[in-house]
């Protein structure tokens, strides 16, 4: 008999498998009372005689393909429960109890056994449409999953592979729940690990930014103050360095005319000589840079920059234009 892999490893006669993609394609697994109810005897005959073929029939009802499929389980030589003594499952309530059972399975009946509680669980994961909870299932595929020569221990020990089958199911579906649930919760954590990522990733850009905002604030801060500095030592000088501005300026609105002449005037290392630590001006030096400010604004008032007046001294402004001005 030909064998493949279905989805979960178990080595399953290739017919099987075939039936069952295509109950699930055609929507079996939602057809009320599907596994429960029989279908028409003779076309039943037609589908096997295709299912021989290693076809499955084109349009085939789902229910006579439910019920070959629990046909074929029937008709082996021998159940694939019958290596598991009748005794033992009778006593067997708890699902480890029931998970031990299992393992004393060969294992091609192992194989098959695994494939058709998965099958069973399929079919009450749709309960809600097709009306079949897992004791309805089990109810059904118990009689085929032995083979008893007694009719009468056959229906008693039917029984309780039912009760076993049930267990089984529900181990299932409760395994199944587990691994989707755990399977959400790896994909939440990665999720807000992502997240979580991102946003350090964001308030470091903004820690960022703001420690170099803090930086330019406190250096702005400290020009500023040092700036403040110079003129409150400026207006809290002595009447010494008032009265050196109001001289300077005085001097530079009388000497206007000598410095058109080319005679010496003051220069700007005059003011700046006297520097403090970092570069900034002391009180005098200031008040003197002020004074030149306004000793050259006067100066571009001067009568030298209005070229249409006449004027006597000819000899002094060429030589100021000609650059004999020190």
């Amino acid at each position: 008999m030909q064998c493949s892999y279905d989805s979960r490893g178990n080595s399953v006669p290739t017919i099987l498998l075939s039936m069952q993609r295509h109950l699930y394609s055609q929507g079996g697994l939602k057809a009320e009372g599907i596994f429960r109810i029989n279908a028409d005897n003779g076309q039943q005959m037609l589908a096997r005689e295709e299912l021989n073929k290693g076809v499955v029939p084109h349009g085939v009802d789902l229910h006579c393909l439910a019920g070959l499929i629990k046909a074929w389980f029937r008709e082996l030589p021998n159940g694939i429960l019958d290596s598991i003594p009748p005794e033992l499952v009778v006593h067997c309530n708890a699902k480890g109890e029931c998970s031990q059972l299992i393992r004393m399975l060969p294992p091609t009946e192992a194989a098959l056994f695994h494939w058709v509680i998965n099958l069973m669980a399929d079919v009450v994961e749709h309960e809600h449409y097709n009306k079949m909870n897992a004791r309805n299932i089990a109810m059904v595929f118990a009689p085929n999953m032995t083979q008893m020569t007694d009719p009468l221990i056959a229906l008693i020990h039917a029984v309780q592979v039912m009760n076993f089958l049930n267990t089984l199911i529900i181990k299932t579906l409760h395994e199944r729940d587990q691994a989707a649930a755990e399977a959400r919760q790896f994909h939440s954590n990665c999720k807000s690990h992502s997240n979580d990522d991102d946003l350090n990733f964001t308030n470091f850009a903004e820690d960022a930014h703001i420690d170099l905002n803090s930086e330019i604030s406190s250096l702005e801060v400290s020009n500023l103050t040092s700036f403040d500095n110079s003129l409150n030592a400026a207006d809290g000088t002595d009447s010494d360095s008032k009265d050196s501005f109001r001289s300077f300026e005085k001097r530079t609105e009388v000497d206007d005319s000598e410095f058109i002449s080319g005679s010496s005037s003051p220069t700007m290392s005059d003011s700046v000589e006297s520097k403090n630590g970092y570069g900034n001006f002391d009180a005098e030096g200031l008040l003197n840079l002020l004074s030149i400010r306004k000793g050259v604004q006067k100066l571009c008032r001067h009568s030298l920059f209005f070229l249409n007046r006449s004027t006597k001294k000819t000899g002094e402004i060429d030589s100021v234009i000609s650059g004999d001005c020190p």
